[in-house]
């Protein structure tokens, strides 16, 4: 954290707020901006200070690893020692909410800090054209990991990055609520066998029919490996108790599906609407300052990455 509050500044996505972003990240400063999933916190992810900049902003353990975000498949390969795997997935889901964890190439340039000393890399190509227009303003790898204090929700609207970050950060570039309002997938292409190593929004059955082959789940007692692994994480100042069927007097509840809630992620039970109203549904319910009772969400498609935050919001602290 810096020792005394700096200027925020609020940009738009205009592209002449866009280049000053860009200017700023180029002059190590950290400026927040939307990508498809939520909001991201940059750096230049070849400049060791700026990269410990937002650890301190954050708040986050200098052992858990940072996605460097890039404009194209071409500066993804020539970070990474890249195979046939990444490329079908690149293919298949670049840009997009697919983060690809693959070896350290020679010359690479990122700074130790973004791998959290690890010979891997986690690598992503947004979809968003904000931040696109962003990383090819940059001319290189920006490490990026969600634009909130850490282990507390992740922010999908600029609001809840000024909530969080304001007076810690060099600016804000604000271009809306996040589409798909959960963090990226993560596969490690590593081993010999491709590994699901955080879900996220994409569904894990999409990844298996490109590659025409089951994904391995990742051994809990794994070292971390990739962000988004710690236990407690995503999670809200109050208490989060989850697959509810009944709700307790004081307690505020989050639905899913048809029923009289205090707020629903879908009336209609739809997935990828829970997803996107996820992050933005628990800031507003832990505003209230009550315990949240959450009811159950089907653990199928989009719905192992929603109980995956849930599960990491709901857990001892």
């Amino acid at each position: 954290m810096t020792d005394s509050p700096i200027v925020t500044e609020a940009l738009g996505n205009r592209p002449e707020d866009i280049a000053r972003a860009a200017e700023l990240l180029r002059a190590g400063h950290l400026v927040a901006f939307p990508t498809e999933t939520v909001y991201g916190l940059g750096a230049d992810a070849r400049n060791g200070a700026a990269v410990a900049a937002i650890y301190a902003s954050k708040g986050r353990p200098s052992f858990n690893p940072l996605i460097a975000h890039v404009g194209d498949v071409a500066a993804a390969r020539a970070l990474v020692v890249w195979n046939d795997c990444a490329e079908a997935m690149a293919e298949a889901f670049w840009p997009g909410p697919l983060t690809l964890v693959l070896p350290l190439g020679a010359g690479h340039g990122v700074s130790p800090l973004v791998t959290a000393g690890l010979a891997t890399l986690a690598l992503r190509v947004p979809a968003k054209p904000c931040a696109r227009d962003l990383l090819a303003a940059v001319g290189g790898p920006v490490a990026a990991p969600s634009a909130n204090p850490s282990g507390r929700i992740s922010p999908t609207t600029a609001a809840h990055v000024r909530a969080g970050l304001h007076g810690r950060i060099a600016a804000i570039l604000d271009d809306g609520p996040c589409a798909v309002g959960v963090e990226s997938t993560i596969l490690g292409l590593q081993g010999p066998a491709p590994v699901l190593l955080r879900p996220g929004g994409l569904a894990v059955e999409e990844i298996e029919a490109v590659l025409g082959q089951p994904v391995a789940e990742r051994d809990a007692a794994d070292p971390l490996s990739a962000p988004g692994q710690l236990l407690s994480h995503y999670a809200p100042n109050a208490s989060v108790r989850l697959n509810a069927t009944r709700f307790e007097a004081g307690e505020l509840s989050l639905g899913f599906g048809p029923g009289a809630f205090d707020l629903n992620l879908s009336e209609t039970g739809d997935l990828a609407e829970a997803a996107a109203n996820l992050f933005g549904h628990l800031h507003r319910l832990d505003a209230r300052d009550a315990p949240i009772a959450v009811a159950p969400v089907p653990e199928v498609g989009l719905g192992v990455a929603i109980n995956d935050r849930l599960r990491r919001a709901a857990a001892p602290r």
